[in-house]
């Protein structure tokens, strides 16, 4: 067999990558099948290693189901908070409070996208974020702050209102 994309890591990860964009990568399954149509046989470890490597994280879709995707393909059109609502939509899990810091839970792989997507709204109520696999802490600035934006990330996932 011919291969017409070269063996190395950046040429496979950059295969990746067009592949998540094109959409419809429901799991690790699907892509490791797809990439093996192009002639490219990796291992579920090598897998799971480009995938973080290219920033995917998983969303849902306008069916409701999860698939692949990168940053990079989502639109850049979008104001900070119309993406912070969004995102709450797709990723935010859970949300619990504890004085001033709130704790979200995300998919595993899509805290620190989230918490990008928290940092650069630069809401006046947060000092910042530190954001793990799939749980974000997020520090509000008022001593009993964290329940409060605890509670606006859920109101942002349900689409109840637009708080800034």
């Amino acid at each position: 067999m011919t291969h017409t994309i070269p063996t190395s890591k950046a040429a496979r990860q950059a295969l990746v990558r067009r592949l998540i964009e094109s959409g419809g990568i429901h799991s690790q399954g699907e892509l490791a099948l797809r990439l093996e149509s192009q002639g490219i046989t990796v291992t579920q470890a090598t897998l799971s290693r480009d995938l973080v490597d290219v920033g995917a994280v998983k969303v849902r879709d306008a069916t409701g189901s999860h698939v692949y995707t990168t940053a990079d393909a989502i639109e850049a059109s979008e104001d900070t908070e119309q993406r912070l609502v969004r995102l709450c939509g797709e990723l935010l899990f859970s949300a619990d409070a504890s004085a001033n810091i709130a704790l979200l839970r995300t998919p595993s792989g899509a805290a620190q996208y989230f918490a990008s997507a928290i940092d650069a709204n630069d809401d006046a109520e947060i000092v910042g974020t530190v954001a793990g696999d799939d749980t974000v802490i997020v520090i509000a600035r008022d001593a009993d702050g964290g329940l409060r934006l605890a509670q606006k990330f859920l109101d942002r996932a349900s689409g109840v209102g637009h708080a800034h």
